[in-house]
């Protein structure tokens, strides 16, 4: 006798929860892919260049910069956690050699820049103006060489600028005045000419500002007189 096998129902309830597990596990496994296959590939090729331009590396600082790692491992950088863009570049006192790429421009989420007490020289790229995010910029005592440049005005965010320690010539640029968000301004120590710019009282929000060791000449502007919240100014002596 012949006896009927029972046919196996699946509900729709429980096909539609195993598609929805099977979702999750494909996007689970397409995250994983992507991070190690380069993740964002805006930042991964800028700082592929960046590291393209830096000819010493005495430390071995930029070691991890390679394609074993996710970039957001890579030693200096810190993402963020939603959108897994480069927020933080800090590269100090690993006595880097070079110059600093214009691809620099394409990490339009960075935050902070530290590269100070290294050995870059060449120009400042222009090309970081287009880093709109961006709250601190700092790049102390290292061998740039070339004019700030104007472009700097499209850091609309920025609160603090260090250029001091370096070797820039020509004058403060206008667009200097333009960073409204401006509290800390140092560039000592550079060749800088044509005094301090009465345009700087614009900065209304200053709070520490550095122009020793130039040959700036000139008197100080009244303008800084706007300075309500200046708590320390270093001129030296202007010649």
């Amino acid at each position: 006798m012949n006896s009927k096998q029972p046919i196996p129902f699946i509900s729709s309830s429980s096909h539609f929860h195993f598609l929805f597990y099977a979702l999750v596990i494909f996007l689970a496994f397409n995250n994983i892919s992507a991070s190690y296959s380069g993740g964002n590939e805006t930042d991964y090729h800028a700082l592929l260049n960046i590291r393209s331009l830096i000819t010493k590396d005495p430390y071995g600082a930029l070691t991890s910069w390679n394609n074993s790692l996710y970039f957001c491992d890579w030693a200096g950088i810190t993402c963020g956690k939603r959108h897994r863009r480069v927020t933080s570049l800090r590269l100090l006192s690993q006595g880097l050699e070079g110059f600093l790429s214009p691809h620099l421009g394409n990490l339009s989420f960075l935050r902070v820049l530290v590269l100070y007490n290294n050995s870059f020289q060449g120009a400042i790229p222009h090309e970081v103006g287009r880093l709109s995010k961006l709250r601190l910029l700092s790049l102390y005592n290292n061998k740039f060489n070339a004019v700030i440049p104007v472009k700097i005005s499209g850091c609309s965010n920025l609160e603090k600028l260090d250029l001091s320690n370096n070797e820039l010539v020509g004058s403060i640029p206008k667009e200097i005045s333009f960073l409204s968000k401006l509290t800390f301004l140092s560039l000592g120590s550079n060749k800088l000419t044509s005094g301090i710019p009465s345009f700087l009282g614009n900065l209304t929000l200053m709070e520490k500002f550095g122009v020793v060791n130039n040959p700036l000449g000139g008197s100080i502007p009244d303008t800084l007189g706007y300075w309500k919240n200046l708590k320390l100014f270093d001129a030296g002596i202007l010649t």
